[in-house]
């Protein structure tokens, strides 16, 4: 099959465009003949071999953590899906990676696409939409009436948290910078924030959430804005434990754990409309597409989610 690899950490010019043995599926496993990828930071942060204790990797490496496309083969023990099924997923192993036209997923991992939802809109959930979910619903407990603050809104896990957050009937400021005003203000942000001009811990007190997007000084001047009980949920770095404690705030860094039955929550409220995939951009799967991806991410200025269109 075809796949682009890396075969040691670095730039993105290590992204290789290459032919390798489609992966063998375990009895519990499906194999899935990918559609649509799609790009998240992490990507080029294993590139660069940030993240090398935390993911083992052994080369080559086949990065990409969202799959969306059709059961081409089941496990034996696999009684949920079959072939030809539109599913999506976020992988967990680090084994069978996306960029690829063949992946390897865990029947517990895979939800089904909703008729109405594109391959390329479904490849630009599971990571970050789960992410979203996980910090907000899962750590946060969010409610309706919270007032909660998500940094850097346009990006992939802010866009999804913003439309979840009001979706589940909070109160949602946003920081961005000033050309995303509008898009922030079309998923339903009732606050805009734009960082280049406002600091946004001298607008905003009383605060029941913030989900830190970036870490650093956004993350320590964002214990200032939290009430009392208030909790503070980052996908950056581990908050100050003892600034947290003297706050009286609950505050973690949170790492995603795939999610089936979480994922198939999401496609019901993508189904129904509640939350839409933003995709920012799209390439093609190649070597030079993929390498053009990675750019666009590392930017740090991509609006919504990067898509990558297999087939």
């Amino acid at each position: 099959m075809k796949a682009v690899i890396i075969n040691e950490y670095g730039s993105s010019g290590q992204l290789t465009e290459t032919e390798v043995a489609a992966p063998a599926i375990k009895d519990n496993q499906v194999l899935l003949e990918l559609h649509a990828t799609s790009i998240n930071p992490i990507d080029w942060k294993v590139r660069e071999g940030y993240l090398q204790e935390k993911l083992p990797f052994t080369f080559p490496i086949i990065l990409g953590w969202d799959a969306a496309g059709t059961v081409k083969e089941t496990g034996s023990s696999v009684t949920r899906f079959s072939p030809g099924d539109k599913v999506f997923a976020r992988p967990e192993t680090t084994e069978n990676g996306t960029y690829a036209e063949f992946t390897a997923v865990d029947e517990h991992l895979l939800a089904k696409i909703p008729e109405s939802i594109s391959f390329e809109e479904a490849a630009a959930v599971p990571l970050a939409g789960l992410t979203a979910w996980q910090c907000l619903v899962d750590f946060s407990a969010i409610k309706q009436g919270d007032r909660v603050l998500i940094h850097a809104g346009s990006g992939g896990v802010g866009s999804f948290a913003i439309q979840l957050a009001k979706h589940l009937g909070a109160t949602v400021a946003s920081t961005a910078s000033g050309k995303n005003a509008d898009f922030l203000t079309s998923l339903g942000v009732d606050e805009f924030i734009n960082y280049q001009e406002t600091d946004f811990e001298k607008e905003l007190n009383d605060y029941d959430i913030v989900l830190d997007t970036l870490g650093g000084e956004v993350q320590q001047k964002s214990f200032q804005i939290l009430k009392k009980g208030g909790t503070l949920v980052s996908i950056a770095e581990p908050p100050n434990e003892e600034l947290a404690e003297e706050k009286g705030i609950k505050a973690g860094f949170h790492w995603l754990e795939p999610d089936g039955g979480q994922l198939a929550e999401m496609a019901k409220l993508l189904e129904s409309g509640k939350i839409s995939a933003q995709i920012g951009k799209t390439f093609p799967f190649s070597e030079e597409g993929l390498k053009e991806a990675h750019a666009h991410s590392e930017s740090g200025h991509a609006r919504g989610k990067i898509v990558i269109k297999i087939k």
